[in-house]
């Protein structure tokens, strides 16, 4: 039986014994210059292949926009055609080929090129209006001859296209290379019930013990269990992980994060200068904790714009290793009605709502806690505050009634002691202090959470700033404190 070795023919060798080179030139130098002919013939051909699929995706877009321009023209005529070349100079869409590329290397868009067909038309009948006619027939013509044009081009295109694939196919190459399957199923043996083990006897266990005259109290005499030993087991219990740091954005995820959201170029040109800044590990997690933030502070557009920007980099990476370029293709080229964008928004919206719900439970939340009131018992009394002036001076001199057993050097102390206490409140609490309102001081005291609340009661109290005493001034509920004038409210 005859061996078939067709099978070989797909692969394309650098190093066969075949070669023929130059008797003063080396075989691994020869090998060496065909392989390097060989991938750079290869990677030609990808280019040329990508180049033909672009421009047949072109001309397809521009033909779809010729046929709905040359009926306007065939209604409206001159004015029409005037009207449509107008439109095309003052509101251009940004919306480019898949893979765009002008005369000079620049990047033209879809309407940038129908201009440009349109002038050509335009000089074409200009320079042919010497015979008799309609000027707005004979741009129909004209239109009608390009158009014509670009589908010979676009038929050109598609052999082109199809001679390269063909040829392209002809070896095995590393592009072919693929996973086949990537999950796999393994039947597991049920295991049978496990059988009841005979108890075993405990085996006796000899103790050395000491006998002591006063037993009880050496049981007193033993130290006590340490924290560690007695919350060993809770410890176990315990998860060992640490909670991770919240990320935060780079200054160039800062700069990324404000592209208005629907401005893919900008956006593209951007990834394509800081790549591995904007595509860092963690940047998805970053951007949505920048958003949550901005949701919360009432920033809703710039919220948006950084759950947009996350979205855009997690479908990038969900893409793989060309995943920025694939994605940018999809979206440019399909336009705000395909598929790939109408996934991507509907994600988005979902998320910016779902963001906004749960920024507005939390602000809720926050809202209903406990705070300090200062709240006077009797209603004719008023609470006032000793607001010190500044430091006590050098010398004091003692004056009036009662002040014969007092010490100068404690009353010197206490003095002091209240401008400490004083000067150690942040500005906004000083000044509430300073206007002499109790509404003022509660509205500073609503804004601190319940202990720090009551450390700040005791420091007036102790200090002399609060005038009423510890007795004179209870809880509004009429339950006796420690600390004076405090009022637990849920604010709603």
């Amino acid at each position: 039986m005859p061996l078939n070795y067709k099978k070989w023919d797909a692969l394309q060798l650098s190093d066969d014994s075949d070669i023929e080179g130059h008797p003063n030139v080396d075989h691994k130098s020869l090998v060496r210059w065909k392989q390097r002919d060989i991938h750079e013939k290869r990677e030609a051909r990808k280019l040329r292949i990508q180049a033909l699929e672009g421009a047949i995706t072109r001309d397809a877009r521009i033909l779809e926009r010729l046929d709905e321009i040359i009926p306007q023209v065939e209604a409206g005529g001159a004015p029409k055609f005037s009207s449509v070349v107008e439109q095309l100079k003052t509101k251009p869409s940004s919306e480019t080929p898949p893979f765009p590329a002008g005369p000079k290397g620049e990047v033209l868009t879809y309407d940038a090129l129908l201009l440009n067909l349109m002038l050509q038309v335009f000089e074409t009948v200009k320079t042919n209006e010497a015979g008799h006619g309609d000027i707005g027939d004979k741009l129909v013509v004209a239109l009608k001859s390009h158009k014509g044009r670009v589908i010979e081009a676009k038929e050109s295109a598609a052999k082109d296209l199809e001679a390269e694939i063909k040829e392209r196919d002809k070896y095995i190459t590393s592009d072919d290379i693929h996973d086949g399957f990537s999950s796999s199923r393994v039947t597991k043996e049920e295991k049978p019930e496990p059988k009841p083990e005979p108890k075993k006897k405990k085996a006796a266990k000899t103790e050395e013990t000491i006998e002591v005259l006063n037993p009880k109290a050496v049981a007193s005499n033993a130290p006590p269990p340490s924290k560690d030993e007695s919350k060993g087991e809770e410890a176990d219990d315990e998860d060992d992980d640490d909670d991770e740091p919240i990320p935060e954005l780079s200054p160039e995820l800062l700069a990324f994060s404000k592209i208005p959201e629907g401005d893919w170029d900008r956006s593209w040109e951007f990834i394509k200068a800081h790549p591995r800044q904007v595509m860092a590990p963690g940047a998805h997690d970053a951007l949505i904790v920048a958003g949550f933030r901005a949701q919360t502070r009432g920033e809703k557009k710039y919220a948006r714009q950084c759950v947009h920007q996350a979205l855009l980099v997690q479908y990038c990476e969900k893409l793989g290793s060309d995943g920025v370029r694939l994605f940018f293709q999809r979206m440019l080229s399909q336009g705000p009605n395909g598929p790939a964008m109408k996934v991507f928004l509907n994600d988005f919206e979902q998320t910016v709502a779902m963001m906004a719900s749960r920024a507005e439970n939390i602000a809720a939340e926050e809202s209903a806690k406990e705070s300090i009131q200062l709240v006077a018992e009797d209603p004719s009394q008023e609470i006032t505050f000793n607001v010190p002036d500044g430091p006590p001076p050098e010398n004091i001199v003692l004056e009036g009634a009662g002040t014969e057993g007092l010490d100068v050097e404690e009353v010197k102390k206490a003095l002091q002691m209240r401008w400490d206490i004083f000067s150690g409140f942040d500005e906004p609490m000083k000044a509430a202090l300073k206007s002499g309102k109790l509404d003022a001081v509660n509205e500073q005291l609503a804004k601190m959470e319940v202990p720090e609340a009551e450390e700040f009661v005791k420091l007036l109290d102790v200090g002399g700033i609060l005038s009423f005493s510890r007795k004179d001034i209870v809880d509004q509920t009429g339950k006796e404190r420690d600390v004076p004038v405090e009022q637990h409210n849920d604010v709603d």
